[in-house]
């Protein structure tokens, strides 16, 4: 990450790429001619060229500030699978009263046919514009008459009324680019925050002095004209076990961090956490939230009436305030109702949730804090200067002794000190009433952990009859409990388990500590698989792999840049032990492997054994770390393809003359 002060750079040496757009729909044949394999010869389509700019401007109407960005792209489409690249969605923001205001829209496919090219221009009429929620609308267009070959071209200008966020610039997406070129145009009255975000590295970069280019109550303004070019761009895939793709792209974003009155005196806008702490302290809807003891004053000895000590007297205000507030679906830092009108109405957003729950836990005369962060889809957070629009999520971090654990009760399934996984993004900031704020971890709370026990049998049908007894903590715990409760009924969670497994059949089933969280949940099933080969009657084929099989490798990129993010460390055992018959005999199994990753990283073990005429399997899939370095992925990616690779096998049984 680079840090630039753009009014610093006024005076650099002018650079000799020029900025400037190109004509719109002036296809070239070199650009007709072009084959996807110049990036990459994966690619469906690819951006020929890319070009806009920013400028700070007064409104001719209201005589206010509003940032004007002009936006030009030319793109071709090689194959079907690239004609996605013609649903363009254009995301505007709503302010209040105030929206983005998108006009001069304007878009047109080129084909080359016959020897002639031949334009197919957008109708007007097909233009269409949806609010998508209170705060953001967006404008939809189809670009007609795709076809493989085809150029498609559009452009559309934009104009914002806020300028704290000058237009951000995204060098990179889900197609590779040839040329991308970004112009701001930024008076000197104004000072933004640079940040060059992403792997890649700038081609070109160039500032120069514009004069005369905004005119405030009578007076000129000059402004810096910053030039940032980036070619030969490749493209941004997403795949699995990552945090938000904004993180990673290659971007400029801006933000404010002062500006000059024409009559003089500086206004810092840039915040310091000393600000922030007053402001969200004496918030209506956050800091006062947290002092609502007295809504459970009265409450507390009905709660409090089983406990113990500090921990129990927590876990007991947990589970009260998980079951009688319910989530409505929205989440945010902030209360959305009122902490008392929450509890009421058994419902509110995860600000009305866990501000209150801050509230109970001071009434039990507990040390409670709230922990606000940016959930994993959000991005990352920019910790140089404090930002409280990057937060959108509160959670409760609760001081117990030596021991600090981090509660989120507006998911009920969670148990005490688990956090969810979208929670889990780096660090978070801790907002208390008693002391300055501070930067805080924000980890799992606990392994996600697996264990499978298959004890069974092989008839002399040729049937495998056992019971299969699974204990699942963490994550995984979490899924099945949703699943569960998203099924209606145990039974229909089973029924559903026993449709995905084609030869095998559950024929009885029990699930414990269901609602016991802070215990692993416990299903036991008994299970009848069958197992003859129907060509060979004489021979039994057994996976022992029918329980957490991978079929498919999670990694499947030549290189990843970004991280391998798994929100926490994994494990998972599996034993089985198969007792069969005198007559038969064990003709082939699974390879035993012992694989590792670098530095304690990982491991995955299997082992088969035959005693007795029982044959024990077991296996270890470990991942120990939470997050992987991109310099790590090749070998995560080999290591899950062995895997695979050992899964293949069968256990194989023949019956002996």
């Amino acid at each position: 990450m680079k840090r630039l002060l753009l009014l610093s750079l006024l005076l650099l040496v002018q650079l000799t790429t020029q900025a400037q757009d190109f004509p719109f729909a002036g296809i070239t044949h070199e650009e007709l001619d072009l084959k996807n394999t110049v990036i990459d010869s994966n690619a469906n389509a690819i951006v020929l060229k890319e070009f806009g700019t920013a400028r700070i401007q007064l409104n001719a109407d209201d005589s206010r500030l509003v940032v004007t960005f002009n936006y030009h792209v030319r793109i071709k489409i090689f194959n079907k699978q690239g004609y996605e690249q013609g649903n363009i969605t254009i995301p505007q923001r709503i302010y209040g009263d105030k929206e983005d205001q998108i006009t001069n829209i304007k878009a047109v496919t080129v084909n080359f046919i016959d020897g002639e090219f031949k334009q197919t221009a957008l109708d007007p009429k097909k233009i269409f514009h949806e609010k998508s929620s209170k705060y953001t609308a967006q404008t939809k267009f189809t670009i007609p008459n795709l076809q493989d070959g085809s150029i498609i071209e559009y452009s559309y200008q934009i104009s914002s009324p806020y300028i704290f966020n000058f237009r951000p610039w995204n060098f990179q997406s889900d197609i590779p680019k040839l040329h991308s070129e970004y112009v701001a145009y930024i008076p000197g009255l104004y000072n933004y925050n640079v940040v060059l975000r992403g792997a890649l590295k700038l081609s070109d970069t160039k500032a120069e002095l514009n004069k005369e280019c905004l005119r405030l109550n009578g007076t000129n303004v000059d402004c810096s004209k910053m030039t940032y070019i980036m070619k030969n761009i490749p493209a941004f895939i997403e795949e699995n076990y990552m945090t938000a793709p904004v993180n990673f792209k290659s971007a400029i974003n801006f933000e404010l961090s002062d500006y000059v009155m024409i009559t003089g005196g500086k206004v810092n806008l840039t915040k310091s956490w000393k600000d922030i702490d007053y402001e969200l302290k004496s918030d209506r809807s956050f800091g006062s939230q947290m002092k609502k003891k007295d809504a459970f004053k009265d409450l507390m000895p009905e709660i409090l009436k089983n406990t113990t000590d500090d921990l129990s007297k927590a876990k007991a205000v947990y589970a009260y305030i998980a079951k009688n507030i319910k989530s409505n679906g929205y989440i945010g830092i902030y209360s959305e109702n009122d902490v008392k009108k929450a509890l009421a109405s058994h419902s509110g957003n995860t600000g009305d949730i866990n501000l209150g729950l801050i509230s109970a836990l001071t009434a039990a005369n507990l040390d409670a804090e709230a922990l606000i962060l940016s959930t994993r889809n959000n991005g990352e957070l920019n910790r140089l200067f404090p930002v409280i629009t990057n937060f959108n999520y509160v959670v409760v971090k609760v001081n117990i002794g030596e021991q600090s654990f981090l509660l989120d009760a507006s998911v009920p399934l969670l148990p005490f000190g688990m956090l969810p996984l979208h929670c889990i993004n780096g660090q978070g900031r801790v907002i208390s009433l008693k002391k300055p704020s501070y930067w805080y971890d924000v980890s799992a709370g606990q392994k996600d952990y697996s264990r499978y026990n298959f004890n069974a049998t092989l008839t002399k049908d040729g049937k495998i009859k056992g019971e299969l007894i699974t204990y699942s903590s963490g994550y995984t715990a979490l899924k099945k409990r949703k699943a569960i409760e998203e099924a209606n009924s145990i039974a229909e969670y089973v029924e559903k388990l026993d449709e995905k497994m084609p030869k095998i059949s559950i024929t009885q089933h029990e699930i414990l500590n269901l609602d016991s969280l802070q215990l692993p949940l416990t299903e036991k099933y008994e299970l009848l698989i069958n197992s003859f080969d129907a060509a060979q009657m004489s021979k039994v084929f057994f996976s022992p792999f029918f329980i957490e099989h991978i079929s498919k490798n999670p990694f499947n990129l030549n290189d990843r840049t970004y991280p391998v993010d798994l929100g926490g460390s994994s494990e998972c055992r599996i034993n089985i032990q198969l007792t069969i018959p005198e007559d038969y005999v064990l003709v082939d199994q699974p390879k035993d492997m012992s694989i590792g990753l670098a530095d304690n990283g990982g491991r995955y073990l299997t082992k088969t054994q035959v005693a007795d005429h029982v044959i024990t399997f077991t296996q270890l899939l470990q991942l120990s770390k939470p997050i992987y370095d991109p310099s790590e992925y090749l070998s995560l990616k080999e290591f899950y393809s062995q895997i695979i690779q050992n899964q293949k096998t069968d256990i194989i049984l023949k019956k002996t003359p």
